[in-house]
């Protein structure tokens, strides 16, 4: 096996000389998150944190895709894709079992935190091995979702949140899965809950309700915020071309440009407003990264190149604030896909395969070094990475398993730079709904050069 040879490494080098590439790192990365299995008569799922009389930074999850088996499924998913071995392949199957036989117990229908992660989870899982049985399972849950939509104010929905953590994360999922699973029914019912978003005045956050922030607060960010309201809305219009959605993305756009901090080439975006217009998150959920994700959607959708020059304003921002280097305000000591240095691994090798422009690459090829040399393996459990997952709790310091907040999460965005370099065999990745880069993580130019030569 791939994790025995990397484990036959030199134990006394440091972890960024033992996992010199991106491929091996998340090898062990797999090797850790192993070690947290649990196995029962229902499949398996992972303990959120392995470490002896260690805790999680969140509170138990052990189905979600934030923090549980959805999201380490979809890392075991990239790993046998990128190793060829049928053994992370089979982890992948045990756990989607355990997903099969659990998700009827959940009341949390949200994409990160319930059950749409769950269905996304399976239907992928089902994709991969070509095994009906998790898409029959992956449809009773979606039904499931789609039943329980109740009218609300002049539209329909699950809750009074149009954000990605809540209404607008189901829609998305919704629609990744209708195409997946054959059942139109589940798009058309992502569309309808949709054009109830779509009314808003300034599709996003619910003001206030946030823990932490003054009830008058607005988040621009993505997460729970109007940047991924805004996203979802271009992606409806993607699919529609139904000009309400446009219009709508472009209310929620310009709220954020005209909240941002603008400057030669480049821009920020405030945490919240009015009370945070000085701290610049960078990560996925309430920073750039997550935010250039919504103008290069615009821009996928419409062409129209002013969005696609947001997204690189965000991106030099980022480059501009002297990470990895150096830590900020809104790039402390985490690694992980949701605030840390793996979604910003992920915006930039999806940047790269978007355009084609060789600075994204060769930054986030930085940023990867910065996250292998950061690892601990220093024992035979693999790599993990210890961070303060909660900015306002610096001394709170774990190292999870989970995609949004651990190992599965890093792991993959390493994998999906990994194949990013492989114009010559490429491979397909596993990337959430709210991703709009390449699931072939390379430039078209690439891929022709690649078809060209078979």
């Amino acid at each position: 096996m791939w994790d025995n040879l990397v484990m036959s490494l030199d134990q006394t080098r440091s972890s960024s000389a033992r996992a010199e590439t991106p491929l091996t790192a998340a090898i062990m990365a797999g090797r850790w998150i192993r070690s947290a299995a649990v196995d029962d008569g229902r499949g398996r799922h992972w303990r959120a944190n392995p470490d002896p009389r260690g805790r999680s930074a969140l509170a138990a999850e052990p189905a979600s895709l934030y923090a549980g088996a959805a999201g380490v499924v979809l890392f075991f998913l990239d790993l046998a894709a990128a190793t060829g071995h049928e053994a992370y392949l089979e982890d992948a199957r045990a756990g989607a079992r355990y997903l099969a036989a659990t998700w009827r117990d959940q009341t949390d229908l949200s994409l990160y935190h319930g059950l749409t992660g769950v269905v996304f989870a399976l239907a992928e899982v089902a994709w991969a091995t070509g095994e009906e049985g998790f898409a029959a399972e992956a449809r009773a849950a979606a039904d499931r979702i789609v039943r329980a939509a109740r009218p609300l104010d002049d539209g329909v929905g699950w809750s009074r949140d149009p954000a990605q953590r809540g209404d607008g994360g189901i829609v998305l999922g919704l629609l990744h899965v209708s195409g997946m699973l054959g059942v139109p029914a589940y798009g058309e019912a992502a569309v309808e809950a949709g054009r109830r978003i779509a009314r808003l005045a300034v599709p996003g956050h619910l003001f206030g309700d946030c823990p932490g922030l003054p009830a008058d607060a607005v988040t621009p960010g993505f997460l729970s915020g109007t940047a991924g309201t805004a996203f979802l809305l271009a992606r409806l219009y993607g699919v529609t071309r139904d000009e309400r959605f446009l219009e709508a993305a472009r209310r929620g756009a310009g709220f954020v440009r005209e909240v941002s901090a603008v400057g030669e080439r480049c821009a920020l975006v405030p945490h919240h407003v009015p009370q945070g217009r000085d701290l610049h998150y960078l990560g996925f959920c309430s920073g750039s990264a997550g935010v250039a994700r919504m103008f290069y959607e615009l821009y996928r959708v419409t062409g129209d190149r002013g969005d696609l020059e947001w997204a690189g304003r965000l991106a030099h921002g980022v480059v501009r604030s002297g990470v990895p280097r150096r830590r900020t305000a809104g790039c402390w000591n985490t690694a992980c896909q949701c605030c840390g240095t793996a979604g910003l691994v992920e915006l930039f090798t999806g940047l790269w395969a978007a355009t084609g422009d060789e600075a994204h690459l060769e930054f986030a090829r930085t940023l990867a070094e910065d996250l292998i040399g950061r690892a601990t393996g220093h024992d035979d459990r693999g790599y993990r990475w210890y961070q303060a997952y909660r900015r306002l709790r610096p001394e709170e310091v774990t190292a999870d398993t989970g995609y949004m907040a651990g190992a599965a999460g890093i792991g993959a965005a390493l994998l999906h730079l990994d194949a990013a370099g492989l114009a010559k065999n490429p491979r397909r990745v596993v990337l959430l709904p709210d991703n709009p880069f390449p699931a072939i993580p390379l430039p078209a130019a690439a891929l022709r050069r690649s078809e060209g030569r078979g």
